[in-house]
């Protein structure tokens, strides 16, 4: 077990660096108040505790509606911990970790131990961000790999959009998931960020009069009318960098094909995509991750509307796009429509996800306003996200 945690100079706790920020870049709002005073209180347990004498310390499972400063508040409280013994992934690249350290070693006996065995060498204090199971392997790994973890010590913090209780909820399969639902609550404290106010907008708004906060609606990059073809010749002639021939490019071992790109994997990289071509086919989370840590400008022209005739009805528990709303959670089961394009939503959805999440530049045309690019369905509380991030990533 590292022991970098173990020892800490003169630094700043998560509550008094987030203090400090108030009425600068923070307004004030008791349910992030809450939170960070339970993640100051989990700071101090970690950075002062005798290892020779410790007990079982509680993780943190922080949860709640988009832009409500998750994300933010992990990332204040990992930064101040101590350089040694943490690690901080996205849920995504989490889970892509430990599919590519199975795959190493297969034939060998309890790969899983060797994997978890092998992260308790590098961390104790494991966070990871936008916890979110939709895929039935990854349900079945995490069970064994976080009972593995758990019993070496390890302190998960995790954010995500949903409670403990709904992971994986409708899932195939879903009774092989629940050991590890039961696991998570009773090694991390539940917190409910329930604040009233999407920080990104709000901030954003702060910036601009509404005027020109409706007008970034349908555009994100530069101007309202954006000519792809002129942007990307004077960003290459403003960076130095060359545009290469090419009509496609690979992809996780696929080729998808460009509208133009530069060289890859060098500063400045640049790669202009129709929709159509990243979202329509069979893309996975794979393919996205790896064209945000090959360029750093993403150009992306043709969204279209998310819109179609219903293709199917589902039951669920709950709610996906109420969470905080009472009656919805009262009534228990309801029925989900499926559009069309649903699909290709989802695809969009993950893209921007990673496109955000690697801070990579953003260049985007749709074809209606951001806020009607996705208006009923089963994703739209997850759109809602999409839309906080898209309105964000304009102003950067």
């Amino acid at each position: 077990m590292p022991d970098g945690l173990n020892h800490i100079s003169t630094l700043n706790s998560p509550l008094a660096v987030y203090q400090s920020q108030l009425g600068e870049k923070l307004v004030e709002d008791l349910s992030q108040l809450q939170a960070i005073n339970t993640l100051d209180t989990l700071f101090w347990q970690l950075t002062q505790q005798n290892s020779t004498t410790s007990l079982p310390i509680k993780g943190l499972y922080l949860w709640g509606d988009v832009g409500r400063g998750k994300t933010f508040l992990m990332d204040l409280f990992y930064d101040c911990l101590p350089q040694k013994g943490k690690l901080r992934l996205h849920f995504h690249h989490f889970m892509a970790r430990i599919h590519r350290d199975l795959k190493a070693l297969v034939g060998q006996q309890d790969p899983l131990v060797i994997v978890a065995k092998n992260l308790t060498k590098e961390c104790r204090i494991l966070c990871f961000d936008e916890f979110f199971v939709s895929d039935i392997g990854d349900a079945m790994i995490l069970a064994g790999l976080f009972e593995c973890l758990f019993k070496q010590g390890v302190v998960l913090v995790a954010t995500s959009n949903i409670p403990i209780e709904r992971l994986y909820e409708n899932g195939l399969a879903r009774h092989k998931f629940l050991p590890c639902i039961t696991l998570l609550q009773q090694h991390t404290s539940l917190l409910h960020l329930n604040g009233k106010q999407d920080h990104r907008l709000h901030r954003l708004r702060a910036e601009q009069n509404e005027s020109e906060f409706v007008a970034t609606f349908k555009f994100i990059g530069m101007t309202a009318e954006m000519d792809f073809s002129i942007i990307f010749a004077d960003l290459i002639a403003a960076t130095n960098l060359v545009q290469i021939n090419a009509s496609s490019i690979e992809i996780c071992h696929r080729e998808i094909s460009v509208k133009s790109v530069t060289e890859s994997n060098c500063p400045n990289s640049m790669v202009w995509f129709d929709f159509y071509a990243l979202c329509e086919g069979p893309r996975s989370q794979l393919d996205y991750m790896e064209i945000a840590t090959r360029y750093d400008t993403v150009m992306l022209s043709g969204v279209p509307q998310f819109a179609g005739e219903v293709r199917g009805w589902i039951k669920a528990r709950g709610t996906e796009d109420g969470i905080g709303d009472n009656q919805a959670q009262i009534t228990g089961e309801r029925i989900l429509s499926y559009g069309e394009n649903d699909d290709m939503a989802r695809r969009f959805i993950s893209l921007i996800d990673e496109l955000y999440d690697q801070k990579v530049s953003l260049y985007l045309s749709s074809d209606v306003p951001l806020a009607e690019l996705y208006l009923e369905g089963a994703l739209k509380f997850e759109f809602r996200r999409t839309y906080s991030r898209l309105m964000e990533m304009s102003q950067n």
